[in-house]
């Protein structure tokens, strides 16, 4: 193997790099951020719902924590505008992972809202709180301490799987990656460089997470 590593051809690149690492933790945010709100009306309504709504929920749990994600953004983005519905491949994108996580975000918080302590429940019973403010002030915070960590867990998760956003044309890092390849041809530089960044992303997101767990919640983090 005649072939000599030449890293500086690919460090002029490296603010192009950096860019789409931030547009990746953008759109992990985002999608994130719905899922959770997704997730926590699905276990809400799993939890307290009629049988009728209970039903709804799974179907649409098992629908897609069943389909590969990436199925979800080409129907998405190639087969909605057939129906009229024109979605751009950053929107596209985020709608999908968004969808997608407040399906697996349903059954994690759902374990915790099955958790919490029925001494609890019937103290705010007594107190004459409603079952939405039995969610607010009993639930939710017995939630925040006791999924912390797993919900952590899905979010780094969901930073790595925004490198399928490449496919649709997003230049996050992944899809920068691609590009500033195909203008150097130095394949095994630009993406060990893109991995170390992606190393990077992960550990600053777990010691983050980590420390924001810890003090926020009382939570058993473990730093990275």
């Amino acid at each position: 193997m005649d072939y000599t590593l030449q890293f500086g051809q690919v460090w002029p690149y490296l603010p192009r790099l950096i860019d789409g690492a931030i547009l990746s933790l953008q759109i992990a945010f985002l999608a994130f951020c719905g899922g959770l709100l997704i997730g926590t009306a699905g276990a809400a309504l799993k939890t307290f719902g009629s049988k009728w709504a209970r039903r709804s929920i799974n179907g649409y749990v098992v629908f897609f924590t069943n389909t590969p994600q990436l199925v979800q953004i080409y129907f998405l983005f190639f087969a909605l505008p057939d129906a009229g519905i024109l979605l751009s491949s950053y929107t596209a994108v985020v709608i999908g992972m968004t969808l997608n996580a407040g399906a697996y975000l349903t059954e994690i918080q759902r374990a915790g809202f099955e958790s919490r302590q029925q001494s609890e429940m019937e103290a705010a019973e007594v107190l004459g709180f409603s079952r939405l403010q039995q969610i607010r002030y009993v639930i939710l915070p017995h939630v925040a301490r006791v999924l912390f960590p797993p919900l952590s867990n899905h979010f780094i998760l969901m930073t790595l799987g925004t490198s399928m956003a490449a496919i649709f044309g997003v230049e996050e890092l992944t899809g920068q990656a691609f590009n500033i390849n195909a203008e150097t041809f130095r394949s095994i530089e630009v993406f060990s460089v893109t991995a170390a960044i992606y190393i990077a992303l992960t550990l600053i997101a777990s010691v983050a997470l980590g420390l924001i767990g810890k003090f926020a919640f009382r939570a058993k983090m473990r730093l990275a």
